[in-house]
């Protein structure tokens, strides 16, 4: 597997844009409804069903936080334990336990936020162990059932995929989806960087073009641009 490809699935670790998604969510509400896509069933309910669908929530939301105390659980023989915070003898014992954790809540909970959550701790973690194929069955499952937010972050976790295996039309076939229809947790900028680094591999001139026509706009992803046109071969001199 190509270093730099490596390094960006492992990029896509729970931390880096799960958590970014799941905390960008949170922030902007009002966004979100607007968008139509995260809490569009929340418009729809009522009564009882308001109640309940509030009270199934809570449940998946205790579920995440519960795996979430494994994974910041302490490992090892430390000689005081912190109040409220679980222990493990060893990594392997926590990783089993959080594993089997988020493999319930991906079960039980599909099509939710939390249940998408699972699903990327699974991909990422499916990734370090070298495992693309059950990789892309995890992404694949979020890009079919997830809100729309984890969607789209799962196609670039996805195209990442299967960038890595050699297969770059299908990579290239989920970027373009995302530029043709961006969304709050994949702008188009951001699918369009993706691209071009696709393509520096093996057409670096495009890319180049690509990039350059990003890098004037004095945004995040203006200074992303100028950076990845940094790690590409020198221009050939006519």
């Amino acid at each position: 597997m190509d270093r730099r490809t490596r390094k960006e699935l492992k990029s896509d670790k729970f931390a880096l844009e799960v958590q970014h998604g799941f905390e960008f969510i949170t922030d902007h509400k009002d966004q979100v409804i607007r968008y139509g896509a995260i809490v569009l069933a929340v418009l729809l309910i009522a009564g009882g069903i308001y109640l309940y669908n509030n009270h199934q929530a809570a449940v998946r939301q205790e579920a995440l936080a519960a795996a979430m105390r494994i994974d910041n659980a302490s490992v090892g023989n430390a000689p005081v334990q912190q109040v409220g915070v679980m222990h493990f003898d060893t990594e392997e014992q926590k990783d089993a336990a959080l594993a089997k954790a988020m493999t319930e809540i991906a079960v039980k909970y599909p099509g939710t936020e939390e249940g998408a959550t699972a699903e990327f701790y699974l991909a990422a973690e499916a990734v370090d162990k070298g495992n693309l194929q059950e990789a892309e069955k995890r992404f694949q499952q979020i890009v079919n059932n997830a809100p729309a937010a984890y969607s789209s972050m799962a196609k670039l976790s996805l195209a990442r995929v299967y960038e890595s295996e050699g297969k770059d039309d299908q990579a290239e076939k989920l970027i373009q989806d995302l530029i043709a229809h961006p969304s709050i947790s994949v702008s188009k900028g951001e699918a369009q960087l993706q691209l071009a680094a696709l393509k520096a591999r093996k057409n670096p001139e495009e890319a180049r073009k690509m990039l350059e026509a990003m890098r004037t706009d004095r945004t995040a992803i203006s200074r992303a641009a100028v950076q990845e046109l940094g790690e590409l071969p020198s221009a050939p001199q006519h």
